[in-house]
């Protein structure tokens, strides 16, 4: 049976660019449309031009794509014509193949908000497209606060929509632009849509995620007819954000009726990526990647309690919707004092660890975990650590160097401007094969500001290892979490500091003391180890196994 084609198109470059707190450079919005596009993305909406320095730029610019560049607008004012609106003009110049055009289809919006007469905003979404699409453009007509303008003036928001489809729309783009449609709104609402006379084939879908139903929302539409869905990467957007099409795309790849009913553009390498993309995007925002996030997040695999564990060992189905590998992720044993014989086994496999089931260091291993646990560690969100610990307990623990000592000061004094400013400095001393190596590094960054002691902590430890060092010049820490286990004089720091290297890993590592410095500095030197046992495995091809 031949698949449905179904169209996917991705406004994380304008709807996600009005999250709060996000703002792209051009540059930044062009490796996103390139990533888009190597995903297999159909329609990438690249900006509102001429509503911005940036947008403008990017379509000066914009990279060429498989995927249809589209640019954004609104439809002509009122008391003008299309020829001669120059906000439409800007749309119409940036030279995109397809435009998508807003337009207001709810009464309450088109007397309240522009202030104008219900038929002259009819005239104003029929006229716009019919001059899109006479510049030889694919328009798209996006009718905003349609579900409730539907709900409100069914017949007023279906003559907008038949406006723009009768003006020669190749997509009416119903959009829940407040977000507060449940799905079985929305699908009922497409289905008679579409029974009203345009096409499920011309018709498009838009949810906001406000009551954490726009995934949900875009598979009602699709389930009643409509073939394009639009969304952005993560769920960015405005308020709570839009559909996030790195949970719509393996839903629509791996889970049926969808898999077997439709086809996209997306092929399963393609898929296998989307980790990937996800995290990409999170670090052009500088932003921690959620790890409970669907398909893609650190956590969508982890398998903490020790029953779980025993089950997935026998078969990954028990636990596991899909296989993680599809999307690019990964499964996780975390250790944790709730952990079994059948997580430690597993997580030591995965960490290439190869301990036969006999061997009394695991019993070791499981009681140094939960002793730590008590302490105030945590290995189920550090697993670096974790591995560091078990390889110390079964003998596979490398002698790299030896760190004799270190010291953190932080000055707080006037600069030439006489404000008052804080220096850190950080000393650290290592052995590395017999030789002492003594580095001094402070915490001041390019624009001057002081960016405390633990990064001096860590640009200290990282500035000379000898024969190591080359190891450690592509990683950099991407995070660092602080908690008080205990409160009171007695309080105990959890230090948790995430790092990633030049070929993508991302590792966890933890520290525990009453001193956070010490803290942080146990975190560091786990990391560091992590990182240097990784390119020795890499170098040598070896599969460690205890004595």
């Amino acid at each position: 049976m031949s698949r449905t084609r179904l169209y996917l198109y991705d406004t994380t470059l304008r709807d996600g660019q009005q999250t709060q707190g996000v703002q792209f450079s051009t540059p930044e919005k062009i490796r996103i449309a390139e990533a888009l596009d190597q995903l297999g993305i159909d329609y990438i909406e690249g900006g509102w031009p001429g509503a911005n320095p940036t947008d403008s730029a990017f379509f000066d610019d914009a990279p060429k794509t498989r995927a249809t560049m589209t640019a954004f607008g609104m439809t002509k004012r009122a008391g003008r014509s299309a020829e001669n609106d120059d906000v439409l003009a800007a749309v119409i110049n940036a030279g995109t193949p397809a435009i998508c055009i807003v337009g207001k289809t709810h009464d309450f919006h088109v007397t309240t908000a522009l202030g104008i007469t219900l038929d002259d905003n009819i005239e104003n979404i029929a006229r716009s497209i019919a001059y899109i699409v006479a510049q030889g453009r694919e328009a798209l007509f996006d009718a905003e606060h349609f579900f409730d303008g539907y709900r409100a003036n069914p017949a007023y928001a279906l003559k907008a929509v038949r406006a723009a489809y009768d003006a020669g729309a190749r997509w009416v783009v119903l959009c829940d632009t407040n977000g507060g449609t449940l799905p079985q709104e929305i699908g009922q609402i497409t289905a008679q849509v579409i029974a009203a006379g345009i096409p499920g084939d011309h018709l498009g879908i838009h949810t906001h995620d406000d009551t954490e139903n726009a995934v949900a929302g875009s598979l009602a539409a699709i389930d009643a007819g409509a073939r394009q869905v639009q969304g952005t990467l993560n769920g960015l957007g405005e308020r709570c954000g839009n559909a996030n099409l790195t949970t719509l795309i393996p839903t629509l790849l791996l889970k049926e009726p969808y898999a077997s009913a439709y086809q996209t553009g997306i092929t399963p390498d393609a898929l296998r990526g989307l980790t990937q993309v996800s995290r990409q995007l999170d670090d052009i925002l500088n932003r921690v990647p959620n790890r409970q996030a669907a398909y893609v997040g650190a956590s969508a695999f982890a398998h903490k309690a020790g029953l779980h564990a025993s089950a997935i060992l026998k078969d990954p189905t028990t636990y596991e919707h899909i296989d993680p590998a599809l999307v690019g992720n990964a499964r996780i044993i975390p250790m944790s004092n709730q952990a079994g014989q059948s997580n430690l086994r597993r997580r030591l496999a995965e960490a290439g660890l190869d301990v036969a089931d006999d061997n009394p260091a695991l019993a070791r291993i499981l009681d140094e975990i939960k002793a730590r646990e008590d302490r105030g560690y945590t290995y189920d969100s550090a697993q670096a650590s974790f591995e560091l610990l078990a390889r110390a307990e079964l003998g596979l623990m490398p002698d790299f160097f030896e760190v004799k000592r270190y010291k953190v000061t932080v000055e707080r004094r006037k600069n030439k401007h006489n404000q008052m400013v804080s220096l850190s400095e950080a000393v650290v001393v290592v052995k590395v094969d017999g030789v002492k190596k003594l580095s001094v590094s402070e915490s001041m960054d390019g624009a001057g500001s002081d960016r405390g002691p633990v990064n001096a902590l860590a640009k200290a430890l990282a500035k000379d290892l000898g024969r190591y060092q080359a190891a450690v010049e592509d990683m950099h820490l991407v995070d660092f979490k602080v908690r008080i286990t205990q409160g009171g004089t007695e309080a105990v720091t959890r230090v948790i500091i995430d790092s990633e290297d030049g070929q993508g890993r991302r590792w966890s590592t933890v520290g525990v003391s009453p001193n956070i410095v010490d803290a942080s500095f146990e975190a560091l030197l786990d990391a560091i180890y992590w990182k240097l046992i990784r390119e020795n495995e890499v170098a040598t091809g070896a599969t460690a196994r205890p004595a």
